[in-house]
């Protein structure tokens, strides 16, 4: 009978002894695993919007590229760098929020610490080139509408350089942690990896204050440098009482704000959780609060597609014929009807020695043309 006792007191002993074990491994490394504070409840949520995000930004993505191989004129070399966004996009949909879902129904992350950094290093890269494509693109625009010099939009090679340098400078930025400058951990409820923010080393300091500036704020600068420009332009030529170019001016107000403001609520909450992490007091950024930074990062994958192709979706899902040819015999008429009212404009309103907007002049360049203006050339306007 003593004996029979003792063995159940073993038992449970070494019943607990594994618990406790299970409990080391299973913190170690991924400790906010088990410290995130957030219940079944709470992973659930979590998991319904990584869900979501997961196939609204697969289907969106995966319907540019229908797109762009079904309508053979849209593939120029401009658009190129909208594809880039999209297959940067895409990617993250394939090889990242798969893991952090699976992650989020089960409660715990499931592929280890290496699965934990690839993960961290994947996502960074993918959303650090869809970033630099953004800005890219807005230079792009900002070059030929603006800029005295003729750029040629039709230019291949300038889109393939423009392509594969955002995903040179992408992989400097991310290539980084696998050398010792910072690393990549759990983060959150520890469902999802990234740059371990919360460490105060000098190394890992430095480096998210450098990623927090070229790869976030650089590139938001730029887009609204660009964009600016490009709305000032416009609103130049609405002075001349142009009644295409005040539709313009409608149109490039409405796209810069969507744009800038995609941007600033996807990207800007991430990083100043990051900066808030790595400056403020210890524990100011519990695992919780995190959470809602990190999914709005995640969501870009769907709202670039949406604000990027609106039109040649509905085009597509209509099975109109092609998008870019209603485009050009827009521009076409649009071209014709402001050199008319330009012709007709009394000289007391054309100030001596200052030539028309740049707006208006690539507006008269012929649509089909390699000179033909971005906003008539490019899927977003």
């Amino acid at each position: 009978m003593v004996i029979q006792r003792w063995s159940v007191n073993f038992s449970t002993s070494e019943s607990s002894f594994q618990n406790f074990s299970t409990n080391i491994s299973f913190l170690d490394p991924l400790v906010p695993q088990d410290t995130s504070g957030l219940s079944r409840t709470g992973h659930t949520v979590v998991a319904v919007f990584l869900g979501l995000i997961l196939v609204l930004g697969f289907l969106n993505n995966l319907l540019v590229l229908l797109i762009f191989a079904r309508f053979q004129s849209l593939r120029t070399p401009i658009n190129l760098i909208l594809l880039n966004i999209s297959v940067s996009d895409m990617l993250v949909c394939i090889f990242g929020t798969p893991f952090s879902f699976a992650a989020s129904l089960r409660g715990r992350w499931l592929i280890g610490d290496h699965g934990c950094k690839w993960y961290g290093f994947a996502n960074s890269l993918f959303g650090i080139v869809s970033l630099v494509s953004l800005s890219i693109l807005s230079y792009e625009r900002y070059s030929t509408v603006l800029r005295s010099a003729k750029v040629d939009v039709s230019d291949y090679r300038k889109a393939w350089l423009c392509v594969a340098g955002s995903w040179l400078y992408s992989l400097v930025w991310t290539l980084p942690p696998f050398l010792g400058w910072s690393s990549y951990g759990p983060e959150g409820a520890g469902t999802s990896c990234s740059v371990q923010w919360h460490q105060r080393s000098a190394a890992n300091v430095s480096y998210v204050v450098c990623l927090f500036i070229f790869c976030l704020i650089l590139p938001l600068l730029l887009m609204i440098f660009c964009y600016t420009r490009i709305l000032m332009a416009v609103r130049g030529v609405t002075k001349i009482n142009l009644k295409s170019a005040q539709r313009r001016e409608n149109h490039i107000l409405l796209m810069v704000v969507s744009m800038v403001t995609c941007y600033l609520l996807c990207w800007m909450p991430y990083g100043v959780m990051a900066l808030v992490a790595t400056f403020g007091r210890m524990g100011l950024v519990t695992p919780t609060t995190s959470i809602v930074p990190s999914i709005l990062a995640k969501s870009s994958t769907v709202f670039n597609p949406i604000l990027y192709f609106y039109r040649c979706f509905v085009a597509f899902l209509k099975c109109q014929p092609d998008p870019q040819t209603n485009l050009t015999l827009t521009a076409q008429q649009s071209s014709r009807a402001e050199e008319q009212a330009r012709n007709s404009t009394p000289l007391l309103l054309q100030k001596p020695g200052v030539a028309l907007p740049p707006v208006q002049a690539s507006s008269l360049e012929t649509p089909a043309g390699p000179q033909m203006g971005l906003e008539q050339r490019s899927l977003i306007l």
